[in-house]
């Protein structure tokens, strides 16, 4: 994720305040990178601190770090913050030897650490100021971070800091146990009827159709909870299908999913049923128009049956379209659409309140996209927690083993196309 371009920073405690409005929480043993472009600041890298074993042979681990970094290509600078689980920011640090690798590597590679901090629970101070006179210890009480200047803009800008990704709860958890069981009973109902139309191209084009002005309503628009169009949602997202073709139109269009759906052979013409769909929706919706270039389609179940379960399947897309695999992976279109990515995945942390296989693919949807925001943290818990609802769940087995190895998303490696959390107008 980059961030805002007009920011002003007057002192390190701005900085290390922008961190966790950058990352969405306060990080906990980690080593926090941000790349400099000339004054500006540029993306947030946020890695899980090393133990002893690699703190003793850091090669790897630094190369990855310098791997990372490089992804920004008009860096020229680096700072650096090491977040631990000390009540004070020790001296000396047990990260010290990181912290020479780390600053060696980056000067070689033409991004030199300007700054470097270690925060600790209680206390934080500058990694390199030895003078006890400016520096005294056991440091700057860490509350210096949380009242600066730049942290209290940014929660005037409506910014705030949520705790750790694993330890978030859908927003839906909130509601009745009866409104719950109330959907599950929908989605049961509802899945059987999709069950029999999966090869229906009419059947396809309602579901897109909902999808579809769900992910257009207008922001800020209160999500109203409606146990029919709810189990419904749930049941499409138990069609792999109908799951993956909602990933491609809300990232690249309607044309990425029907092209995708076309390619792989989905449609019938033997299916003659007539297509199902709330009623209350199906009568106020109006159908998606192909918006953007078109993507092909996931091999992960619109040709049926577990065998297809790939996380890129053999794809032959259209003239001038992409394969699905170049959307999944970021490298097409050029620059998705956050709006809707935005707004869908807002949807699905709706839908997983219910548990079960459409909470696996709920939360799988979300952990693609936080992963596509460059937010491997939130990407890694929203996996976990598919894989907790369904044991098993291909695609998030497959999206966490991407996430685990440190695969960039496309989109958030380069700036032009990555993720903005603060929006074009923050500065």
């Amino acid at each position: 994720m980059t961030s805002p371009d007009h920011l002003t920073v007057r002192s390190p405690e701005d900085i290390l305040g922008f961190i966790p409005h950058s990352l969405g929480y306060w990080p906990a043993q980690s080593l926090v990178a941000m790349t400099l472009q000339g004054t500006r600041l540029g993306a947030t890298l946020r890695l899980d601190l090393p133990g002893r074993e690699v703190l003793a042979a850091p090669a790897k681990f630094l190369q990855a770090v310098r791997r990372y970094l490089e992804a920004d290509k008009e860096a020229d600078g680096t700072l650096l913050a090491f977040f631990t689980s000390n009540s004070s920011a020790s001296w000396p640090s047990p990260y010290d030897g990181l912290l020479a690798g780390l600053d060696s590597m980056l000067e070689r590679a033409g991004m030199p650490v300007r700054e470097a901090w270690y925060v600790g629970d209680d206390f934080w101070r500058e990694a390199w100021c030895m003078d006890v006179s400016c520096c005294p210890l056991p440091g700057r009480p860490v509350q210096q971070i949380r009242d600066s200047t730049l942290n209290a803009e940014m929660v005037y800008r409506g910014s705030s800091v949520g705790p750790q990704p694993e330890e978030q709860a859908p927003s839906g958890s909130t509601v009745s146990s009866l409104y719950l069981a109330a959907v599950r009973e929908a989605e049961s109902a509802w899945s059987a009827q999709l069950d029999l139309r999966r090869a229906s191209r009419p059947q396809f084009d309602a579901v897109l159709r909902l999808w579809w002005d769900l992910l257009n309503r207008p922001q800020g628009e209160a999500w109203l909870h409606e146990a029919d169009r709810d189990g419904f949602l749930r049941a499409s997202l138990l069609v792999p299908a109908y799951r993956d073709a909602v990933l491609m139109m809300a990232a690249a269009g309607t044309q990425a999913a029907e092209a995708g759906a076309g390619q792989l052979g989905l449609f019938r013409d033997e299916c003659l049923l007539d297509p199902v769909a709330p009623q209350a929706q199906l009568a106020g919706m109006v159908a998606p128009q192909g918006d953007l270039l078109g993507a092909g389609a996931s091999a992960d179940g619109l040709q049926g049956g577990a065998a297809q379960e790939e996380l890129c399947g053999e794809v032959l897309p259209g003239a001038g379209m992409p394969a699905y695999g170049d959307v999944l992976m970021g490298v097409a279109p050029a620059v998705p659409d956050w709006e809707r990515l935005n707004a869908l995945d807002l949807v699905l942390d709706q839908l997983a309140a219910a548990g079960g296989r459409a909470a696996a693919a709920s939360f799988t949807g979300r952990g693609w996209i936080a992963w596509c925001r460059g937010r491997g943290s939130y990407a890694a818990a929203n996996l976990r927690q598919a894989l907790d609802a369904e044991p098993g769940y291909r695609l998030a087995e497959l999206l966490l083993e991407l996430v685990r190895r440190g695969t960039l998303c496309g989109w958030a490696a380069r700036r032009e196309a990555a993720w903005q959390k603060f929006g074009p107008d923050a500065a």
